[in-house]
């Protein structure tokens, strides 16, 4: 799809809001282009490189009038894009992309530019990487969560609600015994759903190198809560490549030993509230019509510590 400006917007990110979104959805996307050119002109930007997008957002590289360079993201406005705000607001670039402007009515961000072709999956030392990822995370972890963010209790609390009909759904007794465990795990932690501001999608994919420092976090989805509730993404980043080494639950465990020993967590709750994200994980599933486990969630269960 593309405008008289030139703006195109990828074939992907309009089948993505065509296929199966509604007539808001499709309004939207087909208004990109004039919107991108609406910005460009407002913030007196430039394009400067090939416009790229995500499973949902559009990124236009831009430069700036004092010829920094930058990154205009557009995505439709929702409440995990408000929550992306909040968040990059809050961190204020400590470890995360530096939110430079943007737009309250299309939710559009200005972000500074990171390089998108290197990210830290490049890095052959999983060691290595996931020690980066722990610092990072750390930092993250560290600032004060703001008003105005979605709590993990509340997202415990309907994640328990929808397990009977889950379980109802899974035909084979062992996927019903690990789900109704994994909710028992949920069950004794959701009184105490932690406080701190996580990122709830971090992994190798989601930091890419940088000027400002080596690396730099992107793409957030803050969540108030247990520091536990955010290693699932870090322990199963690459699953291909960790499967094919034919001991993945060795690969999982390793990380996990690494991230709580970083983030000084208590290993029997992390454990715990990573059992949680398997929980979520399924429950999505089940809701998109899957009648199993995913065997990378029953790899991921087994690897954790049990004490």
């Amino acid at each position: 799809m593309s405008s008289p400006q030139g703006i195109e917007v990828p074939d992907a990110l309009v089948a993505s809001y065509t296929r199966n979104g509604g007539e808001e959805k499709r309004a939207w996307v087909a208004r990109l282009p004039a919107l991108v050119a609406e910005l460009l002109d407002r913030w007196k930007l430039e394009r400067n490189g090939d416009i790229r997008s995500g499973e949902a957002s559009l990124v236009v590289p831009v430069r700036r009038t004092d010829d920094t360079r930058a990154a205009l993201k557009l995505q439709m406005p929702r409440e995990e894009t408000t929550a992306t705000l909040i968040g990059l607001r809050a961190w204020n670039g400590d470890g995360i992309v530096r939110l430079l402007d943007h737009d309250p009515e299309s939710s559009a961000m200005l972000l500074e530019r990171l390089d998108g072709s290197r990210t830290l999956a490049s890095v052959e030392d999983d060691d290595v990487a996931m020690t980066t990822l722990a610092g990072l995370m750390t930092r993250l972890h560290s600032v004060p969560a703001p008003e105005g963010l979605r709590g993990l209790g509340d997202l415990a609390r309907d994640m328990l609600a929808s397990v009977p009909a889950a379980l109802a759904a899974l035909p084979d007794p062992e996927d019903r015994r690990r789900l109704h465990g994994w909710a028992s795990a949920v069950t004794e932690l959701v009184g105490e759903p932690g406080d701190r501001m996580l990122h709830w999608d971090l992994h190798y994919d989601n930091v890419l190198a940088a000027e400002r420092e080596p690396w730099l976090v992107i793409d957030p989805e803050p969540l108030i809560g247990d520091p536990g509730f955010d290693l699932w993404p870090a322990l199963v980043t690459g699953w291909e490549r960790i499967h094919s080494t034919g001991n993945a639950p060795r690969v999982v465990r390793r990380r996990f030993d690494l991230l709580t020993e970083a983030l000084g967590l208590d290993r029997r709750r992390a454990a715990g509230w990573t059992l949680a994200r398997l929980l979520q994980n399924t429950l999505w599933d089940i809701e998109d019509g899957r009648t199993d486990i995913d065997p990378s969630q029953t790899i991921v269960a087994e690897a954790l510590p049990r004490n």
